[in-house]
């Protein structure tokens, strides 16, 4: 188990890129009062219009419902329709008192149909209450650094003591979009609930008719907010996400965005995984390892003005057991962009000969099973 535990552990060290957000000052023209674009791997911003100003947020609040109960595991479990779930006010998938469905079809209806019953009925199974959940849902926003953010409710109605910011929000985005359950469901065009005998259209019309290149995300209205839209597309290598508040035309403003950040930014390789050389403080030269490729959203003028450099952390010379020995950090106009991790070439390569070793046994295992 320590073993198992340890080869985890290395594998997410292995993976961490920290990225210092930088941002491109022009775009396109929107209609919204607030947007944001960003890269979703790196979370650069490309673009931003008063990103950081609160505003009420509608049914995109739903993102962090269908995440905590993704994230929750009882997604096949069935919860109860309570009287307060079934009249909430606004969008409905017009469950009925006592009706059960599970948490899955619940979060399908949320996401889909954006059912404002459906986030009372998931609040109340996976929060205990919709107190406890929108305690949880606090939580997780603070966790995340939404910091002009807070939640009141499971759906999104307008309330003084709810609101985020767009920014806020695409940092929730980009955090569920890591999620592989939850891109299937924001990237589902139609849904079979087994207690029902039609299907849930999505509502996202940039996902099943105007934008070809959308992967998912969510849509949220009421009066006194307007619309409101999270979502996502990838194309050539690049996933984005687009975030607008207050925007009266937001499938135009979405296409826009997304079109602009594709034609004027690429991911480009700053540097590759494998073996780099290390300067030591004590003058020697050691090497080291990098397992991922650095990889950043450049616009075609910033491509040549990235430059690198090494720095040891820890004891110099390092200790045999040390994992991280030392840092590339990837500077755009003198402004780091991006950090790698170093690690001393020989214990990486051990370890990867250790987890290869350990997924061929596991894979001999479920092969026996499969046969057996």
């Amino acid at each position: 188990m320590r073993f198992i535990a340890k080869t985890l552990m290395l594998i997410l060290l292995f993976t961490i890129v920290c990225p210092i957000i930088g941002h491109a000052d022009e775009g396109p023209a929107v209609s919204a009062k607030n947007a944001v674009l960003i890269e979703q791997s790196t979370g650069r911003i490309l673009f931003e219009k008063n990103a950081h100003e609160k505003s009420n947020i509608a049914s995109i609040t739903k993102i962090m419902t269908a995440i905590i109960a993704i994230e929750s595991g009882k997604m096949k479990e069935k919860a109860t329709a309570s009287r307060k779930a079934v009249y909430t006010e606004g969008s409905s998938i017009y469950l009925k008192q006592g009706e059960k469905m599970t948490v899955e079809d619940l979060v399908y209806g949320l996401m889909l149909r954006s059912g404002n019953d459906a986030a009372i009925s998931i609040a109340e199974h996976v929060g205990e209450s919709e107190e406890g959940f929108v305690y949880l849902m606090n939580e997780k926003a603070q966790w995340l650094g939404m910091t002009n953010t807070h939640f009141d409710n499971p759906h999104g109605l307008d309330s003084e003591t709810h609101y985020s910011s767009a920014y806020d929000m695409a940092l929730l985005m980009q955090y569920a979009m890591q999620n592989e359950e939850f891109r299937k469901i924001t990237g589902t065009k139609f849904y079979q609930s087994s207690n029902r005998d039609y299907g849930w259209k999505n509502k996202n019309k940039l996902l099943t008719a105007y934008y070809k290149y959308c992967t998912g995300g969510k849509t949220g209205f009421t009066k006194q907010t307007g619309r409101t839209l999270v979502s996502t597309a990838s194309k050539d290598g690049m996933d984005l996400i687009a975030v607008t508040l207050d925007a009266p035309n937001d499938w135009q403003d979405h296409t826009d965005m997304f079109e602009w950040g594709f034609k004027n930014f690429t991911m480009e390789k700053m540097g590759k995984k494998g073996q780099i050389s290390i300067s030591l403080d004590s003058g020697e030269k050691m090497r080291g390892y990098t397992h991922e490729d650095a990889v950043y959203p450049l616009a075609e003028r910033e491509k040549g003005l990235i430059r690198s450099d090494v720095i040891p952390v820890g004891e110099s010379p390092p200790a045999p057991d040390a994992q991280v020995v030392a840092k590339q950090i990837y500077y755009l106009n003198n402004d780091p962009i991006v950090e790698v991790n170093i690690f001393q070439e020989n214990l990486a390569e051990k370890e990867i000969s250790y987890l290869v070793d350990f997924v061929s046994v596991l894979k001999q295992i479920f092969r026996m099973d499969s046969n057996g």
